[in-house]
C-alpha cells in the first residue's frame, strides 16, 4: 500500500517504500529539516511561539488579579509546602525563633513583675525561675522549655503559679509548632518532583507511516532502575480556535488518543517507548498536511503519571512540543540491543531521528487515495476474468457461466 500511496501523495518514484528495512540502504545522518515561522500573509517572520508548558514541565501561566487571597491562608499547610525552598526555610527558622523570643519575653516580664530581678543576690528570696537574671537568661530558659533541653541550672519553682501555667502552655504550643513545621518539611522533602528529573521525553516529535497509517510519535524513557508503577500517558493539543458562532477560545484543549481505548496508554516503562497517536478521522490532525503543519501554530502537551516504586507517591511529568518541533517524515532510531544475557539501552541516541519516505499529503487524502486504489482493484477483477475466459475457454461447453464472464451467475441461469 505504501507504493500506491506514493503515486497519490507525491512520494518520489523509485523509493522502495514497501521493501523490508534490512534491504534499504543505510540512512543518511540525522538532520532536522529547516523550518520557517510563517505569518498570516504567508511570509517568513521572526516570531517566537509562546509556550504553554515548558520542556521541563513548568507551566508558563501566572495568576494575576487574584482578589480572594484569604483562600491561601485557609489551606496554610499546602501554601507552605508549595513555597520555594528559600521561603520555606525562612518561615521554618522564623517560626521557632519568634516562638522562643515571645515566650522568653513573657518569662522576663513575670520575673520583672514579681521582683525577682531586684533580689538576685538575696538567698532568702524564692524566685519564679532560679538563676534567671535578665532577658538573655529568660530567652535561654524559653529555648530549654520548648525543646525539652534541661541543663539543671535554670528551673521553675513551685511558688510561681503563673509560671507553671506558662510552662504548660509553652510545652503544648511548642509541640504543635514542632509537628506543623516538621510535617511541612517532611512533605516538601519527600515530594516526588525530583523523580521527574530522570523521566525524559524526546526533544522532537515525528510524523511518519506505521502500518500504512500516518502517526504522530514521540519517545519517553526512564533513566532509573526503579520503575514507575501504573504508569499512564496522555496528550493534549493546545490551540486557539473560533467557533461557528464567532466565539474565540484561546488555548483550547483537545485530547489526542494515545491508546486509551485499547489500553496502550498504560506503560511498562522498563526501556524507552515510542508513544504513537494514529491520525484517523477522530484526530485533529486528520486534515493536516506537511505544508499546513509548517504554517500551523499549536502545542502538544504530554503528561506522564505514575507511582514511584520506592516511596509509593504519585508522580507527574509534563513536556510539550511546538509546531516547529514536529518533524514530518522522520522516525526514531532504535536504542535497544541484545547483549550476552541482558538487553542494553543506548541513551546516546535517545533524541536521534532519521528521515524516511513519507507522503506529504494529509491523512484524509491518504485514506481517499487508498479507497480509490481498492475500488480500482475491485472493479478490475471481473475484466481480467473476462479476458482470461475469452483467451482460453471460448466455446468450452463445460465452462460455467461463472467462468465465462467473470461474474457470479444465478442458479436459474445455469
Amino acid at each position: 500500500m505504501a507504493q500506491d500511496n506514493a503515486a497519490f501523495c507525491g512520494v518520489p518514484e523509485g523509493v522502495p517504500t514497501g521493501v523490508p528495512a534490512e534491504a534499504k540502504p543505510p540512512p543518511p545522518p540525522p538532520q532536522a529539516p529547516k523550518r520557517r515561522p510563517w505569518g498570516a500573509g504567508g511570509g517568513a517572520v521572526a516570531r517566537k511561539r509562546q509556550r504553554y508548558v515548558e520542556k521541563d514541565g513548568k507551566c508558563n501561566v501566572q495568576h494575576g488579579n487574584v482578589r480572594e487571597t484569604y483562600r491561601y491562608l485557609t489551606d496554610i499547610f499546602t501554601t507552605l509546602v508549595d513555597l520555594k525552598w528559600r521561603f520555606s526555610l525562612l518561615i521554618f527558622i522564623l517560626a521557632y525563633a519568634l516562638t522562643w523570643l515571645f515566650f522568653g519575653l513573657i518569662w522576663w516580664v513575670i520575673a520583672y513583675s514579681r521582683g525577682d530581678l531586684e533580689h538576685l543576690g538575696d538567698h532568702t528570696w524564692t524566685p519564679c525561675v532560679n538563676n534567671l537574671n535578665g532577658f538573655v537568661s529568660a530567652f535561654l530558659f524559653s529555648i530549654e522549655t520548648e525543646t525539652t533541653i534541661g541543663y539543671g541550672h535554670r528551673v521553675i519553682t513551685d511558688t510561681c503559679p503563673e509560671g507553671i501555667v506558662l510552662l504548660l502552655l509553652q510545652a503544648i504550643l511548642g509541640s504543635m509548632v514542632n509537628a506543623f513545621m516538621v510535617g511541612c518539611m517532611f512533605v516538601k522533602i519527600s515530594q516526588p518532583n525530583k523523580r521527574a528529573e530522570t523521566l525524559v521525553f524526546s526533544s522532537h516529535a515525528v510524523v511518519s507511516l506505521r502500518d500504512d497509517r500516518l502517526c504522530l510519535m514521540f519517545r519517553v524513557g526512564d533513566l532509573r532502575d526503579s520503575h514507575i508503577v501504573e504508569a499512564s500517558i496522555r496528550a493534549k493539543l493546545i490551540q486557539s480556535k473560533q467557533t461557528q458562532e464567532g466565539e474565540f477560545i484561546p488555548l483550547d484543549q483537545t485530547d489526542l488518543s494515545v491508546g486509551f481505548e485499547t489500553g496502550d496508554d498504560r506503560l511498562f516503562l522498563v526501556s524507552p517507548l515510542i508513544i504513537s497517536h494514529e491520525i484517523d478521522e477522530r484526530s485533529p490532525f486528520w486534515d493536516v498536511s506537511r505544508g499546513q503543519l509548517e504554517r500551523d501554530d499549536f502545542e502538544i502537551v504530554v503528561i506522564l503519571e505514575g507511582m514511584v516504586e520506592a516511596t509509593g507517591m504519585m508522580c507527574q511529568v509534563l513536556s510539550s512540543y511546538l509546531a516547529d518541533e514536529v518533524l514530518w517524515g522522520h522516525r526514531f532510531t532504535p536504542l535497544l540491543s541484545l547483549e550476552e544475557g541482558f538487553y542494553e539501552v543506548d541513551y546516546g541516541g535517545f533524541h536521534h531521528t532519521v528521515p524516511v519516505p513519507t507522503p506529504a499529503c494529509s491523512a484524509r487524502q491518504l485514506a481517499a487515495a487508498a479507497a480509490r486504489r481498492d475500488a480500482h482493484l475491485y472493479w478490475s477483477i471481473p475484466s481480467r476474468l473476462d479476458e482470461a475466459a475469452a483467451a482460453g475457454g471460448e466455446g468450452d461447453p463445460e465452462m460455467s457461466p461463472r467462468e465465462s464472464n467473470g461474474t457470479l451467475a444465478s442458479p436459474e441461469s445455469r
